[in-house]
């Protein structure tokens, strides 16, 4: 995941890039390589252009970071709406606890990669701004839930489950296979909102 010889996303331009196309191609290499990584020459060498056409769109490689990280954030906020329809509390949980082993969401691996990098003016507010949105939820749902004396400390402990993971799987580079990691989640659920 942290290698150089990610996977490379192709694309096929018909004339021109737009700015989508290197939106992407940034929101991929942040997920894949980190935020250090999202600079004009490689994704340049991603996309197969020169670096002039970057500037063709966007000022400079804050420009670019910070819209990558707006449209990210709006993205977390889709599928967490998905979540937040479920009325029961604890099925809520149990649902967005078994969407965040989805390998297909690359939300993770790119909420994984802020997380290296906290300090960054452009992601510090973008980070403090889901996490607070995060727990919130968890706090809202586990208080619905009956657990309203300690629904607080509940979704910090949750949450903390949940970043640790990522951050573990990042610096260790092991990933859990599907049945295992299957597995991994219901047990992180059993013991997170007990019956």
């Amino acid at each position: 995941m942290n290698s150089e010889a990610a996977v490379v996303t192709q694309f096929n331009p018909r004339g021109r890039l737009t700015p989508v196309d290197w939106e992407q191609a940034g929101l991929d290499t942040l997920g894949e390589l980190g935020v250090s990584a999202v600079a004009v020459e490689p994704l340049a060498r991603r996309l197969g252009v020169t670096k002039g056409s970057f500037y063709w769109h966007f000022p400079s490689r804050e420009a670019l970071l910070k819209i990558i990280l707006e449209r990210w954030e709006l993205q977390d906020e889709e599928e967490f709406a998905l979540v937040e329809a479920i009325t029961d509390p604890k099925e809520r949980m149990r649902s967005l606890f078994r969407r965040t082993g989805e390998t297909a969401m690359k939300s993770h691996a790119i909420y994984a990669s802020l997380l290296r990098s906290p300090e960054h003016p452009i992601v510090q507010p973008v980070l403090t701004r889901v996490t607070n949105r995060r727990l919130a939820f968890l706090t809202d749902a586990y208080r619905q839930a009956g657990y309203e004396a300690d629904s607080a400390f509940r979704a910090r402990l949750a949450y903390a489950a949940y970043a640790g993971f990522l951050q573990l799987s990042w610096q260790v580079g092991q990933q859990l296979e599907n049945a295992e990691f299957d597995a991994y989640t219901e047990h992180t659920i059993q013991a997170l909102i007990p019956d």
